[in-house]
Formats: C-alpha cells, sequence, structure tokens
C-alpha cells in the first residue's frame, strides 16, 4: 500500500484532491465552471438580442447560444414579432459547438419537446383540454393542443357538432367549423410518426341518449330537413338528422319500385328528408324522402280521366279481377264486377291473359295510384255524349291535320 494510502486510510491522495479543489476554483474564476449542454437537451434561456435572421439566447455558458439558419426560420413570424430582450424562453440543443465553436439552439424544437410531454400528460391523466379549431383535412379537424397540431377524427367529432355537417366534400362538411371553440381529450401520442389522435367526444358529457331526446322534442312532424344516411337496411334507411337516426321505410324511399336501399342510396349520402312521424315514447322517428319528390304517376296519369275509352292488353288475371297494361308503366284494375253483365266465377270465363281489349275507365285515384277500368261499360249508353264528343274531337283533329298538309303541298 502506498504511504499517502496508509496515512489518509482511504486510498484518495489529499494532495489530488486539493489539486482539483483548485481547478475548480480556477474554472469559476474564469468563467469555465459551467453546467455544459449536450445535444437534445431542453433548456431555460434568456433572451440576449433579436437581429434579422438571428437571435442571442443566454443558457448560462460563457457565451450565448444562437438561433440561425433553419431554426430561426421556423419562427412563425407573430411569435418573432414579439420575442423580446430578457424574455425567458424554452431551448433546445441542437450542436453544443459547431465548427465555429457555437452553441447552436432551437426555440420551436424546444417548443415541439415541451407540447409533446404535456400531451402525454393529458393522455396519462385523461384529462379535457380546451382548444380552437384551426383546420380540416378529409377526414376531420385539426385542433392544437401544447404547439403541436391533433387531428378530430369524424368519428371522434361531438353528436351535437355532427349533427350540423352538411355537404359532400371536406371544405362543405368542415370549413365552417374553424375557428369555433372545443373541448378535447388526447387518445393517441406516438412521438415517432408524430402522431396526435384527439377525441371530442370523449371530451363530452352529452350521451347517445340525450342527444336523441334533445332532438326529438326539436324536430315538428311537416318540416324538412338535411340528414345524412347511416346505414342500410332491407326494410329501410336509417338517417342521421340533427343528432339522431330515423328510419326512413322501404315504401318511403322512392316513388319507383326499388327491391334494397342500396339501389338509390349509399352510406354517408346527403339527403332532404320529412319527418312523417315522431313516436316521443317509444324514442322513434319515421321519415320520408319520395314525399318531397314530385309523384311521376301524377304525370303519367294526367293522359286518363273518367269514361274515356282505352286499349288495354291483360298482364294477370286473379279471382278478384284483371290487370291490364295501358302504358309501359301505368297498369289499370278491372274488377271482376266490371268484365261482364253476366255473373263470372273468375275473370278467364271472359278475358284472357296477353289479349288486348277496348275499356272504359270508370276511376282515376291518384292517392292509390289507381285507374279502375271497365268491360262490360264499354258501350254503356251512360256515356254516349261522351264518346260522341270524343270522336268529334278525334275528326276535327284529322282535318285540321289535312288543311296544314294541303296549305305545305301548295307552298311547294
Amino acid at each position: 500500500m502506498d504511504q499517502n494510502d496508509s496515512q489518509t486510510g482511504t486510498g484518495v491522495n489529499p494532495e489530488n484532491n486539493q489539486n482539483e479543489n483548485n481547478m475548480a476554483s480556477l474554472l469559476e474564476k474564469e468563467g469555465l465552471g459551467i453546467d455544459f449542454p449536450t445535444q437534445g437537451e431542453i433548456r431555460k434561456g434568456v433572451v440576449a438580442s433579436v437581429t434579422p435572421g438571428q437571435i442571442l439566447v443566454s443558457v448560462g455558458t460563457k457565451s450565448e447560444g444562437i438561433i440561425t439558419g433553419k431554426e430561426y426560420e421556423l419562427i412563425p413570424s407573430d411569435e418573432l414579432a414579439n420575442l423580446k430582450i430578457g424574455q425567458e424562453i424554452p431551448v433546445y440543443v441542437v450542436n453544443p459547438e459547431d465548427q465555429n465553436g457555437n452553441l447552436i439552439l432551437s426555440y420551436m424544437r424546444a417548443r415541439e419537446e415541451e407540447g409533446w410531454s404535456i400531451v402525454e400528460a393529458l393522455l396519462a391523466n385523461k384529462q379535457a383540454t380546451h382548444s380552437t379549431v384551426i383546420g380540416y383535412n378529409k377526414g376531420g379537424l385539426i385542433v392544437p393542443i401544447g404547439g403541436l397540431r391533433g387531428f378530430v377524427p369524424a368519428s371522434q367529432i361531438s353528436l351535437t357538432r355532427r349533427a350540423g355537417v352538411t355537404g359532400d366534400t371536406p371544405e362543405q362538411r368542415w370549413s365552417k367549423m374553424i375557428g369555433s371553440e372545443i373541448d378535447v381529450c388526447v387518445i393517441e401520442v406516438d412521438r415517432e410518426r408524430r402522431r396526435l389522435i384527439l377525441s371530442e367526444r370523449q371530451a363530452s358529457t352529452e350521451t347517445r341518449e340525450s342527444v336523441k331526446e334533445r332532438v326529438l322534442e326539436e324536430l315538428k312532424e311537416g318540416e324538412t330537413y338535411t340528414g345524412r344516411v347511416t346505414s342500410l337496411a332491407d326494410f329501410g334507411v336509417f338517417v342521421n338528422v340533427n343528432g339522431a337516426d330515423g328510419l326512413v321505410h322501404m315504401s318511403e324511399i322512392s316513388w319507383d319500385r326499388i327491391q334494397h336501399p342500396s339501389e338509390v342510396l349509399k352510406v354517408g349520402q346527403e339527403v332532404k328528408v320529412k319527418v312523417i312521424n315522431i313516436d316521443r315514447e317509444k324514442k322513434r322517428i319515421g321519415l320520408s324522402i319520395r314525399q318531397l319528390q314530385s309523384d311521376p304517376w301524377d304525370q303519367k296519369a294526367a293522359q286518363f280521366h273518367e269514361g274515356q275509352l282505352v286499349e288495354g292488353t291483360i298482364t294477370r288475371l286473379t279471382k278478384f279481377g284483371a290487370f291490364a297494361r295501358l302504358t309501359d308503366d301505368i297498369e289499370g284494375l278491372i274488377h271482376i264486377s266490371e268484365i261482364s253483365e253476366k255473373r263470372i266465377e273468375h275473370p278467364r270465363e271472359v278475358i284472357k291473359e296477353g289479349e288486348t281489349y277496348t275499356l272504359r275507365v270508370i276511376k282515376v285515384d291518384p292517392t292509390v295510384h289507381r285507374i279502375g277500368l271497365s268491360l262490360r261499360r264499354v258501350d254503356s249508353m251512360a256515356y254516349a255524349d261522351m264518346d260522341w264528343q270524343s270522336l268529334e274531337d278525334i275528326l276535327s283533329e284529322d282535318e285540321d291535320e289535312e288543311k296544314k298538309s294541303d296549305e305545305t303541298n301548295s307552298d311547294k
């Protein structure tokens, strides 16, 4: 054992220890007794000067650190304009010593690191925070938290806010929300992928049931609203109106015959609907799409009137009568009592499927889309005057056409 070691009993040379203390004292006197920064470290600094293209920040070293070049350009112009000498700011150590001996700092990287720490704490605590919508993309809203840009997917937007969404493009759906205040919870943080996912729904105390109760009170039967298709079923389609789903039954989707709602509608499609029924006890909303459309049957059936003689082809025979096609998309019903003057048990005793007959229109009912026809009244004297007038009208039209033709030929 060394003599000095035996004297101290610790194995430490007092002379060496004294030398270290003297060196520390000398470094302190020379301004070198400092806590040297390391790359990636975040420190609090004091702005020493702000000049175009460069900011000097004192972080406790002998010389100030520099924010310049790309790190200077990253600072938003409004924040740059507000930086004052003597102001304390966070800084990120980019390089403790570059080739020129400068300490290179970044203000925005420090802000970002602090932001990640903030959102990680919010995620851990499941705490809601208040912010403002600053933008959008096709999938949802952009909301800043702690200097970071967070994303609120459409599925995480509150029911109340989504109820007011209209339009088919992201601009139509989300642009009017820019500038609106919003409370959100952090639900996913991924620093490496720079991914920050937020949820307004988790920050909201409003439940789907409470929304539906509110909507049931606000909706009025007979009024028209804009909604969005949420799901399709064999029996109809569900449309969200102001935050609550209502049912458009198959019979209320279209005036045309369809086998499934998917033939005319798709999930996410915006539609106009009319409220036709509200059952507040069962919390059901009945909607209609077709009642907001003009009924094509009215226009198609406008050419038919009571007493008119028409040609009809028998398409189907039943025990109660026969159906006759008058045009490509208009059929009429000949009740069994209107087929013959004699009593018959079945229409097949008098008429045959596929054959064409002259028939009398005896009723046009637009409310049920039905035209009543008669075979036995074709020669009825009750319609003699009407038939005679119809014949005169036809002859008159033929004469007019003849005159026009003669005039045309004479001009030539």
